[in-house]
């Protein structure tokens, strides 16, 4: 009999174990003593749909007690969609203080977005400043200016969901102020009024499409770098003169070789000639054979040549400069 009655408490302990872990009865005190209407059927329901109780009603417990009319069932589909039921329903509340127009639906769609929709909102309510790089542009007169400029932000709760983030606005900042300082006459101008420069680029609406809407921007400091107009020029002078070089050797080099053809040329007509003058041996002795040409025509021949001969030392003689 002993037996059977503690087989039967064993049992009904086990049974209340099962049904304690299994039914969130304290989570349901919770809601209950919050004034929140939950039942222990949906409680019992969440579970069947793997979705963790604590998770829905203590946020939805938050929202009740903050005001803000949140449905659960709305809280359980984002959480099964894979959302953060905890920072969307934090983020509801910081907007419903701050007077800021934000229904669950846009809460909902930024955090699946993959943003911090509570963030997003305290960016709204206390805007962000966003320090840009150094941005080297040059002005017209060839000076470098390196700047660097400080954007303050804040973000658009409307265009949150596939608007551009801070990424974009760092680089339209920093297109609108290479475009600034290179459309300015001189370099000094722009030291004289940086303050021209972030008017010129906040006129531009940099914040089209972006998930942020820009206040101010504000050209925190302004460094003059190097004179790029006079290394290019002198790049330049070095190309040209590179260039004139090239092409004087190009010259040197042809008149080279016009002068080895002509002499090349000088060469052959001499040996043409030396050929000739070999030849006129022969000639005179087969004028000997063949009787053409007596003795005294041969020495009337050699007095002639002989006198050619002396005319052309006097002529070179008297072309020689003196002292040479």
């Amino acid at each position: 009999m002993d037996f059977g009655v503690l087989i039967i408490a064993a049992l009904v302990l086990i049974f209340f174990i099962v049904f304690f872990s299994f039914v969130p009865v304290g989570l349901w005190i919770s809601a209950v003593a919050a004034g929140v209407r939950v039942s222990l059927v949906s409680l019992v329901a969440m579970r069947l749909r793997r979705v963790r109780p604590n998770r829905i009603i203590l946020p939805l417990i938050k929202a009740d007690k903050a005001g803000i009319d949140v449905k659960q069932d709305q809280l359980e589909a984002h959480f099964l969609a894979g959302g953060n039921v905890d920072r969307v329903v934090d983020a509801l509340i910081a907007a419903d203080k701050a007077k800021i127009g934000l229904p669950f639906d846009r809460a909902a769609a930024i955090d699946l977005a993959g943003r911090d929709v509570l963030d997003a909102v305290k960016v709204s309510v206390n805007p962000r400043v966003i320090q840009t790089p150094s941005v080297a542009a040059v002005a017209k007169d060839g000076i470098q200016l390196i700047s660097t400029a400080r954007v303050t932000v804040r973000a658009n709760l409307e265009r949150l969901v596939g608007g551009a983030g801070e990424e974009t606005i760092i680089a339209r900042v920093g297109e609108g102020i290479v475009s600034s300082i290179g459309s300015s006459a001189s370099h000094k101008t722009v030291l004289e009024n940086p303050d021209v420069i972030s008017k010129t680029v906040l006129a531009k609406g940099l914040d089209s499409g972006t998930a942020f809407e820009i206040l101010s921007i504000d050209i925190a400091d302004v460094d003059v770098g190097k004179n790029i107009g006079a290394i290019l020029q002198t790049d330049q002078a070095e190309a040209d003169k590179r260039v004139a070089q090239a092409k004087a050797e190009e010259r040197r080099a042809m008149a080279v070789a016009v002068e080895q053809e002509n002499r090349a040329q000088v060469e052959a007509m001499r040996a043409r000639v030396v050929e000739s003058e070999a030849e006129v041996p022969r000639a005179i002795a087969e004028a000997f054979r063949s009787g053409n040409l007596g003795v005294m025509d041969y020495y009337n021949l050699q007095n002639l040549q002989s006198d050619t001969e002396m005319r052309g030392h006097i002529a070179r003689a008297t072309d020689r400069p003196e002292g040479g």
